[in-house]
């Protein structure tokens, strides 16, 4: 397969002018990748909006990985120089399996991480509650709900999206790594978040905590996003590494396991669900396009044969698991798509668990963000650029 990445069908790439989408006004959002933020909330710092406390009053629903590695770092904040004005407190912690743990001056987050890690509930924990997340969003005293709970394709982005409404119409500010209540409601989000002057943010939901909505919030203004395209998952770029060179695909997918790349049940990351939500929240929000994932087209990496994938290797190619979306007259195309590459194109060069993503914009041209070998520390840094934005900080 040639780059379908690099050129748009039937029309020019970066730098056209006055034609294609910009003609048509297709332009980043005023509210949130623009310069309009709500006004300045209880808080009393400008440009935070909504209501802000000293010190940030956290409400995490979800208490996976990521949420653990958060409050490890929210623990260890003397040892990171630059987050020495910042001060957070965790008020509730609500999770599915371990039970929920709730006091107004702030749960102990050591107990509840030795908790989790060990295997048990919260039912021994000092400050154990009975709230499900639905009370806990509804009814706790918190200036930020942060929502880790996992991925729900078939739920279409639920429960998590009502939990993240929820906390919008009560003017809270919400920091979430899922990508489903972004993937499928966006706009509906961001319009409750706006009318209530409070924050919607979610730079942990695509590569993990590199900059992408941020960087295009703050540096890519006036500038119309034609086009992205990325190696966006780990778990379907390593298992085609691994088959180049020479593992089965079902040896692959073990190996990509036993390291803690792939899940227990890899289905959303090989049959491309998990590029396809990513994709679907970059167009929406940096495009401006309606794509909800299910539209996008996908190839597993299931029915990819290994012979494939090797005699790519073999002519001095490389075989990526590319997504990418498009204007194609007036709506967004996706898709999700096993690409050859020459060793020199920048995807052709993510390697292992890491990441890339390009936008093409009318304006500044083309722009690439990659990422080497993130790790949970990646992710959780997304969610607590989110909350240092929120702090003022």
């Amino acid at each position: 397969m040639g780059r379908p990445l690099l050129r748009r069908p039937g029309g020019g790439d970066a730098g056209a002018g006055r034609t294609g989408r910009a003609a048509a006004g297709r332009r980043l959002h005023v509210h949130p990748l623009g310069g309009s933020e709500p006004a300045p909330g209880r808080g009393g710092r400008a440009g935070t909006g909504g209501r802000v406390s000293r010190p940030l009053r956290l409400l995490l629903v979800g208490f996976g990985n990521v949420g653990r590695r958060l409050a490890e770092i929210l623990l260890d904040r003397p040892s990171y120089p630059g987050l020495a004005g910042f001060d957070a407190t965790v008020v509730a912690i609500v999770t599915g399996r371990h039970g929920t743990v709730a006091h107004g001056a702030g749960v102990d987050l050591d107990e509840a991480l030795r908790a989790v890690t060990a295997g048990r509930d919260f039912s021994t924990h000092p400050h154990r509650a009975s709230l499900d997340a639905a009370a806990a969003v509804a009814s706790l005293d918190y200036d930020v709900l942060v929502e880790t709970s996992p991925l729900s394709v078939a739920g279409r982005g639920e429960p998590a999206a009502s939990w993240i409404r929820a906390a919008l119409a009560r003017g809270r500010h919400v920091v979430t790594a899922n990508k489903g209540p972004i993937a499928w409601c966006y706009r509906e989000l961001a319009a409750l978040a706006e009318a209530h002057g409070c924050r919607l943010r979610f730079e942990a939901t695509v590569m993990d905590g590199a900059p992408v909505f941020s960087l295009a919030r703050r540096c890519l203004r006036g500038n119309t996003v034609r086009r992205v395209a990325g190696v966006l998952n780990s778990t379907s770029n390593l298992v085609l590494e691994l088959i180049g060179q020479g593992a089965s695909t079902e040896a692959a997918v073990a190996e990509a396991q036993r390291l803690g790349v792939a899940e227990t049940d890899p289905t959303l990351d090989l049959d491309g669900w998990d590029a396809a939500v990513k994709l679907a929240c970059l167009a929406t929000v940096l495009m401006g396009g309606d794509l909800p994932p299910e539209a996008v087209a996908r190839t597993s990496v299931r029915a990819v044969s290994p012979d494939r994938v090797r005699a790519v290797e073999a002519a001095g190619r490389r075989l990526k698991m590319v997504a990418e979306a498009f204007w194609d007259g007036e709506k967004v195309v996706g898709r999700v798509l096993p690409c050859e590459l020459t060793p020199d194109e920048p995807f052709a060069q993510v390697r292992g668990q890491g990441s890339a993503l390009r936008l093409v914009t009318d304006i500044l041209g083309a722009l690439l963000i990659a990422e080497e070998g993130p790790d949970l520390s990646s992710t959780a840094y997304g969610l607590l650029a989110d909350l240092l934005e929120i702090a003022g900080e």
